[in-house]
């Protein structure tokens, strides 16, 4: 398994920004790290850099769920309506957060990204609804709820960024917090990750990238992802803590053992050899399996896997838009076979 080679064949150090790291049980296989954090004033990336992961925080968001499931304050039959205290408008009766976990739920998005436009269609959105005032999860509501269903709960699967905002608004209401918060205090603080966290984009701490966008990467992304983000996206995090999570979720930490394997089980067939647990996804063969999460947006491209037979994760994290797609799919077929 030679991993220089498959980053190397696909990446090149005049066009792409990011850091590449794979590591296993007590070291570091390999780690790549090349381009600028911030370009204006030529600080380079480094291995600790933090890093928009855009819809790798659905990630946490599955964890988070499960943790209220854990404690017996949700179940995955509790449904939608009877949890939240908000008027869900178009949004079916019958969606449960099962449902939501596994993106079957079909309700309308309000980022379709099954939609051959979907970059246009949030673009537009942030025309109408200015990214400097998504800072609180209730605001996306008005651009949800009035949408008409895209098929009944349970059809299939439909990837969904709605889906998993009302997920953060179910931890809001049954934690009694901001869903920031919950994920901090319960996930983030416990697991002691260091560089990770919802950074507003007006704010963001030292060793963090900008996200650069456009064919030139002239522009960061400042005004064209949430000011913070949310239960679908936008967390900031760094590829030490990333290999740190996967270790701790495996190890029984985050988890107990029948919850963790409901998070990780194949809950909705995708196509051939992936499948979808409550939050992750997985690839398996007859031979092995791996699981993980990607995220891509406005300056943002991202991958995260874990192999739990060979005890390796790899990670890469990006600030100018690139398919990271290519590599990962690279590791899948090469590791897992």
């Amino acid at each position: 398994m030679d991993i220089k080679k498959i980053w190397y064949d696909w990446n090149d150090a005049e066009i792409f920004s990011d850091v590449f790291s794979v590591r296993a049980e007590d070291s570091i296989v390999f780690e790549s790290v090349q381009g600028f954090r911030n370009r204006s004033e030529g600080l380079a990336n480094n291995i600790d850099t933090a890093f928009g992961i855009a819809s790798g925080t659905k990630m946490f968001t599955g964890l988070a769920v499960c943790k209220l499931i854990d404690s017996g304050k949700l179940s995955l039959a509790d449904k939608l309506w009877d949890i939240l205290p908000y008027n869900l408008g178009e949004i079916d009766r019958r969606v449960t957060v099962f449902h939501l976990l596994t993106h079957t739920s079909g309700i309308g998005d309000y980022i379709d990204e099954e939609a051959d436009d979907s970059m246009e269609q949030l673009a537009g959105l942030y025309r109408r609804y200015p990214s400097l005032l998504w800072e609180r999860l209730a605001y996306y509501l008005q651009m949800i709820t009035p949408l008409p269903p895209k098929f009944e709960p349970g059809f299939r699967f439909g990837y969904s960024n709605a889906g998993f905002v009302m997920l953060g608004l179910v931890v809001e209401a049954v934690s009694g917090m901001p869903y920031q918060q919950f994920v901090t205090d319960e996930l983030i603080v416990p697991l002691k990750l260091h560089h990770t966290g919802f950074y507003r984009m007006d704010a963001l701490p030292a060793n963090t990238a900008l996200g650069y966008m456009g064919d030139d990467k002239a522009r960061t992304n400042a005004f064209s992802v949430p000011i913070i983000g949310g239960s679908d996206g936008g967390l900031f995090t760094y590829a030490k803590d990333l290999d740190a999570l996967w270790r701790a979720i495996f190890s029984g930490q985050v988890l107990s053992a029948k919850m963790l394997e409901l998070f990780l089980a194949s809950h909705i067939e995708r196509d051939d050899r992936k499948s979808y647990g409550l939050g992750v996804y997985r690839y398996e063969t007859n031979k092995n399996i791996a699981y993980y999460a990607v995220g891509g947006d406005f300056g943002v491209d991202f991958f995260t896997v874990y192999f739990p037979e060979q005890k390796i994760s790899a990670s890469a994290l990006g600030n100018t838009e690139v398919n990271t797609f290519p590599p990962l799919k690279s590791l899948l077929s090469t590791i897992v076979g």
